[in-house]
């Protein structure tokens, strides 16, 4: 696979020698080089993401069988069994790809770590999950670590958004796969969610309008949308770096940082992350071989 067109080396993932990867989520190039060298130690590539959104990165990503422990923080790569292009809540994609057809060890770090507080999986909760699956990680080839940071919601706001819906629509969904019954709420929303995304979809106001969702008002107002996004989202990989640099010595092998997309803040007119939206905030993500912690 050659570079891309400007010159940057695309991701390969599973190409590259590594014992131990992390993923950080949503975690744009840029930013990631402003605040890494404050935690950690290592040689920096600045690479492109085959995917704009977590679940176009997996299908993407992961398409034989890889012997891998999965430490998922996102619901979208989770043990359930469910296709991507079956899921009803967050994806909005055809991609035909499930995790447990591909991964040999999914552990589900989004359902067991979740903090109902913050709206999300704090970066704690990955390494206790290693810790309480040590067995399965140490039985196989390669391990990721998949943190929901920087990703919002944004830790330092302590109150949790649009990816709690996410989580519960997909745990409604497995229950229901399972023989549960999904609940009159659940069937309104399967009848009506299409519609809404149909409706949503592609709109710029509807895009910043989930970013809004996810900021400190009092921020917004005084510095705008843009500003208040990206002092939330510093802290939020600020956050992140921390718990992994304070994890990287306990790990025994290669261990490497990268993410499976950026975050967009108003570039192009984009806001978050979307599928197939190939531009450089989304797409350009970093590689680093750690060497060491600060």
């Amino acid at each position: 696979m050659a570079d891309t067109d400007d010159g940057l080396p695309r991701q390969r993932f599973l190409e590259r020698d590594w014992d131990y990867c992390i993923v950080l989520d949503a975690c744009r190039y840029d930013r990631f080089e402003a605040h890494y060298e404050e935690y950690l130690e290592g040689d920096l590539e600045h690479q492109v993401s085959p995917g704009s959104s977590t679940p176009e990165w997996a299908y993407r990503t992961f398409t034989g069988s890889h012997d891998i422990a999965y430490f998922s923080g996102n619901p979208f790569v989770n043990g359930l069994g469910i296709p991507l292009d079956e899921l009803k809540w967050g994806a909005s994609c055809d991609y035909p790809w499930t995790a447990s057809d591909h991964i040999e060890h999914v552990i589900d770090v989004w359902q067991d770590g979740w903090d109902d507080d913050l709206g999300t999986v704090p970066p704690n909760a990955l390494a206790a999950s290693l810790e309480e699956h040590s067995d399965v990680a140490e039985t196989a080839d390669r391990v990721v670590l998949h943190y929901m940071q920087p990703h919002a919601p944004y830790l330092d706001r302590e109150t949790g958004g649009k990816l709690s819906m996410i989580r519960e629509g997909i745990k409604a969904q497995g229950a229901e796969a399972n023989g549960g019954d999904p609940g009159i709420v659940g069937r309104i929303g399967d009848a009506i969610r299409p519609r809404i995304e149909a409706f949503l979809e592609g709109r710029k106001l509807a895009q910043k309008a989930g970013m809004w969702v996810e900021l400190d008002k009092r921020s917004v107002l005084r510095s705008g949308t843009r500003q208040a996004a990206f002092e939330h989202y510093d802290r939020n990989l600020e956050i992140v770096l921390d718990s992994v640099a304070a994890l990287v010595p306990e790990l025994d092998g290669d261990v490497v940082v990268t993410a499976d997309h950026g975050e967009a803040f108003g570039e192009q007119g984009v806001w978050e992350h979307h599928i197939e939206t190939h531009i450089p905030p989304l797409i350009e993500v970093p590689w680093l071989e750690v060497d060491g912690v600060v």
